[in-house]
Formats: structure tokens, sequence, C-alpha cells
């Protein structure tokens, strides 16, 4: 049995605290925890944490202080203009409130819901289901020609005082309920899997285990922040997730591990390090939870392959490829066989890479960004010559081909790539700290200094590959 410092679980006693935070530092705690389904610049989540520790009284260390003042000084109150023209959400799915306020005025048994419930695919099923009896109409009978009643079958059915427009009236809009609800489930899905691309579990940690310390939170909601940035349009690396403000508030962690809740950490900063201080029966649930994510994000990958396979061999869109569906779960997949590969070996179990060692999958480029590496004497990455020769991911995770470490070393040393400096056959390296940098204003990848000029260079739908727009156009 490995040995842990923090054993601690929602559920049990917490013994760290003794104390109930004050309502000002439970108010910081809570808008922290909110951040981590949000897209909050790192500038202002690391003003959070300034005020978070201002509330609670810490004396913070110089390190500590010295990286927090620099990220927050970018912060947007700290800003005249307090604005950023980068929307701070993710893009959320468009719910079934219309079409259940249209239930509730034409079917007698349906009432007036709230608005969250066209969000919730479990009210709406059970809206169209009792909807439904009042037609005589079965849940998933949408076939406009042969599940309709006729005017015997109305009567019978006790709908004789219902005239035939206004029952296909009813018939319809339950056809179309069903059909909003199917996209709606669909879209979530996407949405999840965008998220625990970008920032893992953070969106899924609870708020009991994230507020159990302070500076496990104010790590936990800085990392987050930096993961979920966007990608820059260019012709070298992405900017790196971990910097020095991440490393000063790490290494608060460090000196108080007892204390730390490193369970929490482990949603999203993985490392050996910190894998270590876990224990095994939260290790394990981690383990099954992004086993089985892992999964559906394969399944996402291989209907948008069906739907169009792409060109392996250089993973450059062409005409017909749903770049976004792809690159979203391509980076899904990533973060989820990541986690998955540290878990396996702190668990002493990564012996299963010897017979199933899935390979990584890489995002598809767009034209003008090849020919822009090409130009600078580049080429494609290394990993694409890698990937274009393994099996495919849902290929191997449902046992159709093998794909055992041995296979995928012997790919990577056809191309002189490192299996395990590369990610391919073992966990992430642990990343050194880089130099913080302001999060810049992006309109359509392309960095722009002042987010008013940005807001006008999107409206005008400059960087977009689109005609830019007349009006904005003249006034640009």
């Amino acid at each position: 049995m490995r040995q842990t410092d923090n054993q601690w679980s929602p559920g049990q006693a917490d013994d760290k605290v003794t104390l109930m935070p004050s309502p000002v530092v439970e108010q910081l705690l809570r808008e922290l925890h909110a951040s981590l389904t949000l897209r909050k610049r790192p500038e202002d989540v690391a003003r959070l944490i300034q005020d978070l520790h201002s509330a609670r009284g810490t004396d913070l260390d110089t390190a500590t202080e010295t990286a927090l003042a620099k990220a927050a000084e970018h912060s947007l109150r700290n800003l005249w203009h307090g604005y950023t023209s980068m929307a701070e959400e993710f893009a959320s799915p468009v719910g079934a409130q219309r079409q259940l306020a249209r239930a509730a005025s034409l079917f007698a048994s349906v009432p007036e819901l709230l608005g969250s419930a066209g969000d919730d695919p479990a009210q709406i099923e059970a809206v169209i289901r009792r909807a439904g009896e009042e037609i005589g109409r079965s849940y998933g009978q949408n076939d406009f020609g042969m599940d309709r009643l006729n005017r015997v079958e109305r009567t019978a059915a006790g709908l004789g005082t219902v005239s035939k427009r206004q029952y296909n009236k009813r018939f319809r809009l339950l056809r179309r309920m069903e059909a909003k609800l199917a996209r709606l489930i669909h879209e979530q899905h996407r949405r999840e899997v965008t998220i625990t691309g970008k920032g893992a579990l953070a969106h899924a940690l609870p708020y009991e285990l994230f507020a159990t310390d302070s500076d496990t939170a104010a790590f936990v909601a800085y990392i987050t922040a930096r993961s979920h940035m966007r990608s820059v349009f260019t012709n070298g690396r992405q900017r790196q997730v971990y910097d020095e403000v991440a490393e000063a508030l790490f290494q608060r962690l460090r000196k108080a591990p007892e204390r730390t809740c490193w369970q929490a950490v482990a949603h999203v900063h993985p490392t050996a390090e910190v894998l270590a201080h876990v224990s095994d029966q939260d290790l394990t649930r981690l383990l099954v939870r992004w086993n089985r994510f892992l999964r559906q994000v394969a399944d996402l990958l291989e209907d948008a392959w069906d739907r169009h396979p792409l060109e392996r061999d250089t993973m450059i869109v062409r005409r017909g490829d749903d770049s976004s569906t792809w690159n979203q779960a391509a980076q899904a997949w990533n973060t989820a066989r990541a986690h998955w590969f540290a878990l396996l070996s702190e668990l002493g179990q990564d012996e299963i890479l010897d017979r199933v060692c899935p390979g990584k999958v890489p995002r598809l480029m767009a034209a003008d960004v090849a020919y822009w590496h090409r130009m600078s004497g580049g080429g494609l990455h290394p990993d694409t010559y890698v990937w274009a020769e393994l099996p495919l991911p849902w290929e191997v995770l449902r046992a159709e081909k093998e794909c055992p470490r041995s296979l995928v070393e012997a790919v990577c040393a056809r191309h002189r790539v490192d299996p395990v400096a590369g990610a391919w056959t073992a966990p992430r390296l642990a990343a050194k700290a880089v130099a913080f940098r302001r999060t810049p204003e992006l309109v359509h990848g392309v960095a722009v200094a002042d987010p008013l000029a940005a807001s006008a260079l999107r409206s005008a739908g400059v960087f977009s590959g689109k005609g830019k727009r007349a009006a904005a156009q003249e006034w640009w």
C-alpha cells in the first residue's frame, strides 16, 4: 500500500479547517470555483487570489507576492478600460425553452416550467412523453406518414373533439422537440469534451474539495485559467500552461503538504509528485473516470472520421473536414490520455501499456499555417508521421487492432521520435515554468494589442477568411 500525505475525501470530517471562513473569504472561494467552468483571463484570477490572501490575512512569501503582482497588474480591474473583447464563457448550446413554452400552451398536462428546464434533457424528455400521452403518441414515433392516428384511431383514443389540424400541430411539435433534444444532448456532450480537453477535470471538482485549503484553491484556479487560454495563430509552439505564477503557487503546496488537498490538484495537474500524495482509492476513481471519458471521446473521433476521413499523412484541413469537432475531440483525447498514463504509472499498472498503448491524436492544421511552416524552414511535426502509422484510437480501445507499447516504440524509432520524452509510451515529463506573459486579445487567433480595436476587427470580419462587412469596412 502506497503511503500518502493526504487521505481526505468528500464526506469525511475535515480536520484541517478549524474555523469557518468569513463571508468575504467564502465569496472569493466561490468566485474562484466558478472560474473553473469559465474562460477568465489568468490575470483576473491572479487578482482574485490576491484578494483571497488579503481577506485571510495570509503572510505571502516574496516569490508568490511578486509573481501574483506581476500577473494581477494587467487584470481588468487594474486597466483603465476594464474591458476584454473575448468571451469569458465557453459557448453553450441553445436550450429548448421556446419549445417547452409552446408545449405548455398546447398541452393541458404540461405546466409552465422554469427557464433552466430547457437545458435539462431529462425534463425535456419527460415533457415529450407526458404530452405524447394526450394525443396517443409514444416516444420515438416520429414518422409523419406512418405514426399519426387517423380519424377512427383518434376517436378511439378519446380525441374526437380535436381537429386534424390541431392534432397535426401537436404531433409536429413533439417530433421537433425530440430532434431538438437529440441536438441538445450532442452539443452538451461536445461542450463537456471541449472544457475537459482544456482544463481536464477542473469543471467537475466539487466545491467542498476545492475549498478544503486556500492555497490548493488558488493553484487549481490559476492553472485552470492558464489551461483555458485560446490558441494563437503562430508557426511556433503554443504558450505553455505552467508559468512562473503557477510555480510560485505550487511551491506553497510543497511547503505545506499535510494541509494541501492533493486529490483536488490531481484533477488538473497529474505529475508524479502530486499523485504520490493521493490515496490508491482516489487514484483508482480518477483512473476509472478517465477510462470512461477516453471511450466517449474515441466515439466522437470515430464519428467525425466516418463522416469525412482525414488526410492522415499530413493532417492538413481539406474541404469538407469538420475541423472544429475533430480538434476539440483530439485535444480532449490527448488530455485524457496524459492523465490516464500518469495514473497507471503511479498505481504501478503501466504494464497495461505493454498490451494496449493507444497513440496521441494530432489536431488538424489549416493550410495557410502549414504553408507558413514550410516557408519558415519547418515542416510537419514528427508526431504526425507516428500517428499515421499507428492503428486508430477507437480501433485500439475496441480491441479490433493491436497497439502494444513495442509497436509504438518501433514506429517512433523509425521516425526518430523519443517515445518517452514525446509521451508516446510514458506519462508527460514535468513541465518547467516559463515566464509570465500578458494574455493577448485575439481575433480569430491573431493577437491584437487593444481590446477595442479587436472588437472592431472582429465586427469587420477581419482574419475570419470571409468577406468583410461593408459598413464595418467603412468605419474601420
